[in-house]
């Protein structure tokens, strides 16, 4: 979870700068919502420059989340 403004987009890209991931899941509750829109915008463009080399999985609620993230690293 992060807050909707420049510290919470901060504090993403330092935990992306500071780990290698396979995969980041990106929740509904961040993409679905059409305010947060601009957010979710930010959100992938900081992940594909601070984690290069993940791929990116979307989840539909915190129980799918694994599942997300396996379609992704499973290729499919």
């Amino acid at each position: 979870m992060i807050t909707p403004d420049a510290a919470g987009t901060a504090l993403l890209e330092s935990a992306l700068k500071a780990a290698a991931y396979d995969c980041v899941v990106i929740g509904g509750g961040l993409r679905l919502p059409p305010k947060n829109l601009a957010l979710f915008e930010t959100v992938v463009n900081i992940i594909r420059k601070a984690a290069p080399n993940a791929t990116i999985a979307f989840n539909t609620r915190p129980e799918d989340t694994a599942d997300a993230a396996a379609r992704q690293l499973e290729g499919g």
